[in-house]
């Protein structure tokens, strides 16, 4: 994935120019970005603060990692479930 070369403080800065009246599309100029990627920062970012980015960041982190370990234990659930049906159809 490309890495942005905007910082999610620096992100959370533009928007409040935004919010304090500077108009957006001197904003888009300035820091050369595109309306679409505005929006999508204002859709992620908007109305949150410094602190509560590094919460967001530790909650994707921890998603990402409760992901993971159920897709690993469904895997072995499954493996399980065709060792036992192997095991009743050769007792049958």
């Amino acid at each position: 994935m490309r890495q942005s070369k905007f910082t999610e403080t620096k992100i959370v800065a533009m928007l409040k120019e935004a919010d304090a009246g500077r108009p957006v599309y001197e904003i888009w100029r300035s820091y050369g970005i595109s309306s679409a990627t505005y929006y999508k920062w204002k859709a992620k970012y908007g109305g949150l603060e410094a602190s509560d980015i590094k919460r967001l960041k530790e909650l994707e982190h921890e998603n990402s990692r409760l992901k993971r370990m159920y897709a690993d234990l469904s895997l072995e659930n499954a493996a399980l479930k065709d060792v036992i049906a192997k095991k009743n159809s050769k007792a049958c």
